[in-house]
């Protein structure tokens, strides 16, 4: 089976090829070859490492080799439907219960710290009952409140954006189990989420 590019970035090229993914982390041209090399390298050998760590936490691809020297990760392929595509065409009742499941993950992971850098729509695939996360390339540990606030408002954003007709009522059910699944720190991130929006309000 020939490589098929899923998707061509300026950080990163995603293929597919023998029911398997491989990002490959792309050159920066405007860094210095030797520095652009040792950035690269960490951020591949990051990014495998916190995908290891959230596969005991949540579903995520799992991985099948991490390669540093060429700069690849080669993972499972996940044989499901992109949210970000599919969402608005399920019953409302579905869709707030993917929403119900995309609380609890975010839950979990914000227990731990952990944050995943870019919570949209477009980095989670559905297999029923199943939703699974993606893109771990901005994800983190040792978040603060902050950090776990902006990847609530970037779910947000995602919902008001793309999944407008509903958004409002898929943003509580999120809201929703995310608070029911860890009510002390829900309730300091929550806090730091209307600083957070109040900031963007400000910037426009």
């Amino acid at each position: 089976m020939k490589p098929k590019t899923l998707f061509q970035g300026a950080e990163a090229t995603i293929t597919l090829e023998n029911n398997q993914i491989t990002k490959h982390r792309l050159p920066k041209s405007y860094r210095l070859p030797q520095l652009d090399e040792t950035i690269t390298k960490r951020r591949t050998r990051a990014e495998a490492k916190i995908m290891k760590k959230i596969s005991k936490i949540i579903p995520v691809p799992e991985i099948i080799q991490s390669d540093e020297k060429n700069k690849t990760i080669i993972m499972q392929h996940i044989k499901g439907k992109k949210l970000s595509q599919h969402l608005d065409k399920f019953p409302l009742k579905e869709q707030k219960q993917i929403l119900n499941q995309i609380g609890k993950s975010v839950a979990k992971l914000h227990k731990e710290n952990i944050a995943h850098g870019d919570l949209t729509t477009s980095n989670m695939i559905y297999t029923k009952p199943l939703i699974y996360f993606i893109d771990f390339g901005l994800a983190f540990q040792n978040a603060k409140y902050e950090d776990k606030a902006v990847d609530i408002h970037l779910l947000k954003q995602a919902l008001e954006a793309k999944h407008f007709k509903d958004w409002e009522i898929l943003y509580k059910e999120f809201l929703k189990t995310y608070q029911s699944k860890n009510k002390q720190e829900s309730k300091k991130v929550l806090n730091q989420l209307i600083k957070v929006e109040k900031r963007g309000r400000y910037r426009h």
